[in-house]
């Protein structure tokens, strides 16, 4: 089956659910700067989140361009992948309404480490379709960037559970910072492909 049809359904529900965080925010009763300062836990939570998901849309879009084909057992690990995403916009609204909180952060961060497995499962997926000598195997290799960014996810829920969801949501960022740049390993291997 042709990936075309997966891309364009990820893509609408990734553009949905980034917009269903930003109507979290409510407008102000006031004129005044100092009117939105209430607002700055939900801001930062948005901030967080859109980063988040757009990390995903972004590795996901690079992840596609390893692929050739899809089946059934693909197409199921994208829709888990978009379950999990899809929830984003619900933790980022209750760690943004709650101040960073405890729960909400462990919450927050049990989303995003399952988003983390379910895009691993993703990946797995494509490498037992396309065999292991795929592009995509070629390129994550031994895929210790998602291994350690699954790791971290594991240690910010046990820091929000002990007390500090400061840290945890520090630990987030750092993970963040990791992926911002979009997934390198996939382009250097199809560029090196394209020149043989």
């Amino acid at each position: 089956m042709h990936k075309n049809r997966l891309e364009a359904f990820s893509d609408g529900v990734i553009a949905i659910v980034i917009t269903v965080m930003v109507l979290e925010f409510k407008v102000p009763h006031g004129e005044h700067l100092s009117d939105l300062l209430p607002l700055w836990p939900v801001f930062l939570s948005y901030v967080l989140s859109f980063v988040n998901v757009g990390i995903y849309w972004n590795n996901h879009h690079h992840l596609m361009h390893a692929v050739h084909q899809v089946n059934g057992a693909v197409l199921w690990a994208n829709l888990n992948l978009l379950f999990w995403l899809s929830l984003m916009p619900f933790a980022t609204a209750w760690m943004g309404e709650n101040h960073f909180a405890a729960t909400p952060v462990v919450v927050y961060c049990l989303d995003l480490c399952l988003c983390a497995v379910a895009y691993t499962v993703l990946q797995g997926q494509i490498i037992r379709l396309e065999g292991e000598q795929s592009v995509l195997k070629a390129a994550v290799g031994r895929d210790r960037k998602g291994k350690v960014s699954l790791a971290s996810y594991v240690l910010a829920i046990a820091l929000a559970l002990a007390g500090w969801p400061g840290l945890a949501g520090g630990l987030v960022g750092v993970v963040a910072c990791i992926w911002f740049v979009p997934d390198r390993r996939i382009e250097r291997t199809l560029a090196g492909e394209a020149g043989q």
